[in-house]
């Protein structure tokens, strides 16, 4: 048995029962066995062993009181899993699928995703079992300033700068900001996200959106083609889905479907975006009342995208919303490519699917790591007092998904597996977080 093999095991054995958390090391860890075998002195050091544990893990109870004056109790999470390279970096989510498992699959991710911006940032998540939808302000207030009173005990700018994600937007991140210079006295920028007004940078909220185009952008021209007249399925409506959308719109692409957790619209002609923004992002409606405003267009009801004929596939929703089924969908309607948007929206087997079948696919620790390169981009703007202008912001963002893409790509031929960006962005993402860890001593 190889040496990642057993790491892999052994690291399945310890942590039973955590799913996301297994999927997340099994897509990683098998792919860096090329690499420990030309510098076998991390598997003497232990480097992967060390990896795939978590620094620290922090469970709490987040009591709160609804706007009937009942107590509710939620419970909080952060997993701070690597600072080897920076303090530890990645969102807060606040959904009722929180678990550990979750956050651990996501904290892992955030590792590589981190590594791979050049940035000095570590690896985190955190999150709540909280839903916010159908909360009042007041609610999310208190159950926001509930929820950092016992974190801001663990968290600091040169130890750990979470940010936003499913569910917590720029209110939740604004709430919890409020309380922890409450609690602290201080303002150093501790959390990411912020609204402009008080210490927030240009670009951060299309910055996963556009992050994931500029690299899609790349992946296009080692096809030798552009987006111009690309027919483009995106899932999703939130934030990520809407500036993937719009970048791809501006670059010449047709993007013809969004989808939230009810279904799915298709517009052939195209999806007109600014209505999806006034639903979503201003009416926070359901995206089935796009067809109110173009009856042209069609609704499918708990549907998939990915039946939808295209040159480029986006999944921007959730988790493992990419099935092989719906990999052998885009295969038959010849998919050229296939990037992710959200934190492992694709399942194993379909990865291996499409590219097995030559479908150019991008995991979402190279593809999605806009939105944290910004953060960090807002991390530099808050110690300066200084803050940059929207092009500025863009154009540091587009130069650091282009190099990411050159770094995964290249690695990916260096180890003999020219194409294949999985492997490319572990290793790659790997390499940087192994040597700083090996610098820095055996423990």
């Amino acid at each position: 048995m190889s040496y990642t093999s057993q790491v892999l095991e052994q690291a399945i054995r310890k942590n039973s029962h955590e799913p996301e958390f297994h999927q997340a090391m099994t897509e990683v860890v098998p792919t860096l066995q090329p690499f420990i075998d030309e510098h076998p002195e991390y598997e003497k050091t232990g480097v992967l062993e060390r990896l795939v544990e978590p620094e620290r893990q922090i469970l709490f109870r987040v009591p709160w009181i609804d706007d009937n004056g009942e107590v509710q109790v939620n419970r909080g999470f952060r997993v701070q899993f690597n600072s080897a390279i920076g303090p530890y970096k990645g969102g807060l989510r606040f959904h009722p699928s929180v678990c550990l498992s979750i956050i651990k699959f996501l904290g892992f991710e955030q590792i590589f995703k981190n590594s791979l911006t050049g940035l000095s940032i570590g690896g985190g998540k955190g999150g709540a079992d909280f839903d916010p939808k159908g909360k009042s302000d007041r609610e999310v207030m208190a159950f926001c300033q509930s929820f950092v009173t016992e974190l801001y005990r663990h968290v600091g700018a040169d130890m750990d700068v979470p940010a936003g994600d499913i569910g917590v937007g720029a209110r939740e991140i604004g709430y919890i900001y409020g309380q922890y210079r409450r609690l602290t006295g201080l303002s150093d920028g501790t959390f990411s996200g912020k609204g402009i007004a008080y210490g927030g940078s240009l670009v951060r909220t299309e910055a996963t959106g556009y992050g994931l185009i500029y690299l899609v952008e790349k992946m296009l021209e080692s096809l030798k083609t552009s987006f111009e007249g690309k027919t483009t399925v995106i899932s999703g409506s939130g934030n990520v889905a809407i500036y993937t959308a719009e970048k791809a719109l501006q670059l010449g692409a047709k993007v013809v479907t969004m989808s939230d957790s009810d279904g799915y619209v298709y517009h052939p002609e195209g999806i007109n975006l600014d209505t999806v923004k006034m639903i979503k992002e201003k009416q926070r409606g359901r995206i089935r009342e796009y067809l109110e405003h173009h009856p042209a267009a069609q609704y499918y009801e708990n549907g998939l995208v990915w039946s939808v004929p295209c040159h480029i596939a986006l999944p921007c929703a959730t988790q493992n919303e990419l099935t092989a089924e719906g990999a052998g969908q885009l295969i038959k309607n010849g998919c050229l490519i296939v990037a992710e948007g959200s934190n492992m929206p694709t399942e194993l087997e379909a990865i291996q699917l499409l590219q097995a079948n030559n479908v150019l696919f991008a995991p979402g620790k190279a593809s999605n790591a806009g939105g944290v390169a910004v953060s960090a981009l807002e991390m530099a703007q808050n110690r300066s007092r200084w803050y940059w202008s929207f092009d500025d912001v863009d154009k540091k963002l587009q130069r650091i998904m282009h190099a990411i893409y050159a770094s995964i790509s290249e690695t990916a031929a260096r180890y003999g597996v020219k194409g294949n960006l999985v492997a490319g962005a572990n290793i790659a993402g790997f390499k940087r977080v192994a040597e700083a860890m090996l610098q820095q001593g055996a423990v």
